[in-house]
Parts: C-alpha cells; structure tokens; sequence
C-alpha cells in the first residue's frame, strides 16, 4: 500500500479515528515503512495536467472561464 498522506491525516482516508487505527495497526505490525521524502511522481503529473487545462479553457472578456 502507497500512501502520499502521514499517518496523522488517516481519517482523511478512512471514516473514523478507530477504523483508521486499526487498518494502520494491521498494516504496519509486520510490514517495512519507507518514507522517500519526495513528492509523488503521479501527483506532480495530475497537478500539471490540471494546470494545462486551465490554461487551456477560453475565457470570456472578464477572464473568467467561459461555459
């Protein structure tokens, strides 16, 4: 399991701070955490890419995208 969220931000993910423990506690209890201290190749590439598509949206004259 890849994960770009700290443990701390779980209950982002899952619905509560006790299913949250649980699913970590069993993730975590024979596995090997690897933090790589670099930001997702896959993020960077969605940022990007929404980025692109704004820019590309036609904007009416107050600059506001049209549609």
């Amino acid at each position: 399991m890849a994960s770009n969220e700290s443990f701390g931000g779980g209950t982002k993910t899952f619905t509560g701070p006790r299913l949250c423990a649980a699913i970590v506690d069993r993730l975590t209890f024979s596995g090997t955490i690897i933090e790589t201290g670099s930001e997702s190749y896959r993020l960077a590439q969605t940022k990007a890419k929404q980025q692109a598509n704004r820019e590309k949206q036609p904007v009416g004259p107050d600059r506001q995208p049209c549609g």
